[in-house]
């Protein structure tokens, strides 16, 4: 059975790769309860000065596997405790309090969910090809995952709601300019400019990084347990609406969806 979550340490870089490239890494609760477990474990090894976090063939992270059921593998609801977004936020949560740096490399499109995987990294590098989308107004639902404040602090309220209500795609350069990632690079040069910064950053002082990561967490997303909050509550009335229902036939149909408001 193929892992949905790699590592690979070398050097003092953890590389954690979400391995299910034929659905562009969209996840599913054991998915991201893998993916926490990960990085929770890194936080106490000692081995490792530096997260990368990508994703395998074409894509970052498409957001949440909608070709499945609206419930995952273990028949719990989005809201519950051993959900997906429960499993997701913990993850946020931890990467945005982690003592080491983290560095997400979007090598394809981040979508939903895997935008605030990508955004709540301490350093953000996307390909150039690579694309950011909420796309969560597609399916009847608010941003999750921590969206609403990663996007915000990043690139102001004006274009988060943009991005929130209008779900457009944005261009790693247009991402890039509005100040929500951090590096572009040319494809054929990614690879190597990932392996260049995670090299730089697992050669410094780790101490220093940790104290500089959670002073300025404080001050700019030092809100995220209740921006949480408010997305699980928002999110649990959305998930039984009509509007949702129609959002995820509407996906899985590859049709435009007929919303009514209910």
């Amino acid at each position: 059975m193929t892992e949905a979550v790699t590592r690979e340490l070398k050097d003092g870089v953890l590389t954690l790769t979400l391995n299910k490239p034929d659905k562009l890494n969209a996840l599913d609760a054991p998915m991201a309860k893998a993916l926490y477990e990960e990085i929770k474990a890194a936080d106490n090894d000692a081995g490792v000065r530096v997260i990368v976090l990508t994703g395998a063939g074409r894509g970052f992270c498409a957001g949440a596997d909608l070709v499945r059921d609206r419930k995952d593998e273990g028949g719990t609801e989005l809201g519950d405790t051993d959900s997906l977004l429960s499993w997701a936020n913990q993850t946020v949560t931890t990467i945005s309090t982690l003592s080491k740096p983290v560095i997400a490399a979007v090598n394809g499109v981040a979508a939903g969910v895997g935008v605030s995987y990508a955004l709540c990294a301490d350093i953000v590098v996307a390909k150039e090809s690579a694309s950011f989308l909420l796309a969560f107004s597609r399916i009847g639902l608010m941003p999750d995952g921590g969206a609403t404040l990663w996007v915000s602090a990043a690139v102001g309220r004006a274009r988060a709601l943009e991005m929130a209500l209008m779900a457009d795609k944005i261009p790693a350069a247009d991402a890039k300019e509005w100040g929500l990632i951090t590096r572009v690079a040319a494809d054929a040069e990614f690879d190597a400019e990932v392996a260049k910064l995670a090299s730089q950053l697992a050669a410094g002082p780790t101490r220093a990084y940790a104290k500089t990561k959670a002073a300025i967490n404080a001050a700019s997303v030092g809100l995220l347990a209740e921006s949480l909050q408010r997305e699980v509550t928002g999110q649990s009335e959305l998930l039984k609406s009509k509007d949702n229902a129609e959002g995820v036939r509407a996906f899985q149909e590859k049709r435009p969806a007929r919303f009514t408001g209910e």
